[in-house]
């Protein structure tokens, strides 16, 4: 169902005060028998957080409310919304997250990810106050979630994880070699500069006076 906003109402976010100053009025203008029902609505902005519309995804008992990622996501592609805020209503007045409402931020999240639409946060309001998943930090733990990632891109990931880990592995190696060449080098060169020939040089540092004259580039 399509929420209107009211004429007072922001219709851009800039944090999430702005996100619980629409909501919370849009839940106190329910009914009493309503308000003591869990509500799940989204909002859907444009990239510049200008809202695009406010959705009652559904409506559900006073301790639950079940939601579908296809209806959080419908209208989110039909209106050509960039990003969502997801927000629901504990009638008990608690504002601790439960187990399913991570579980449903975490399905969200992956859900979004594949239509290219950021969920961006996840509030849960009473008529007094919010909690905001992501100012407890709980969106940074979901996002790095890998339970509802399709299999073919956790092995995808995987593998660009390894890709990642030995190019930088060749690169620490090539920089370890070409510090120890430059010591080389440098030693070679300070033996030389004390007088010290060619021939001791090589004994000194078990190479051929020939290595030795490369390595300082004064060959022959």
């Amino acid at each position: 169902m399509d929420i209107k906003l009211a004429k007072n109402d922001k219709r851009y976010i800039e944090g999430t005060d702005d996100v619980y100053g629409i909501m919370q009025r849009i839940l106190l203008r329910e009914n009493k028998i309503d308000q003591e029902k869990e509500h799940f609505w989204i909002i859907g902005m444009n990239q510049a957080g200008y809202i695009l519309y406010i959705e009652l995804i559904a409506l559900g008992t006073f301790k639950s409310v079940d939601v579908e990622p296809m209806n959080v996501f419908r209208v989110a592609v039909m209106k050509n919304a960039s990003r969502v805020i997801a927000v629901h209503n504990h009638p008990s007045g608690g504002l601790k997250p439960s187990d399913a409402d991570k579980e449903v931020t975490d399905r969200l999240i992956q859900v979004g990810r594949i239509l290219n639409i950021e969920l961006v946060d996840h509030l849960i309001i009473t008529p007094l106050s919010y909690s905001s998943f992501k100012s407890n930090g709980i969106m940074d733990e979901l996002e790095k979630s890998l339970k509802y990632v399709p299999t073919y891109q956790v092995v995808e990931q995987i593998r660009k994880e390894e890709k990642a880990i030995a190019r930088e592995k060749l690169k620490s190696e090539k920089d370890k070699t070409k510090a120890a060449q430059e010591q080389t080098k440098m030693l070679a060169n300070a033996l030389l500069d004390k007088g010290v020939d060619v021939e001791t040089i090589a004994k000194i540092m078990e190479i051929t006076p020939r290595q030795v004259k490369q390595i300082v580039n004064r060959e022959d």
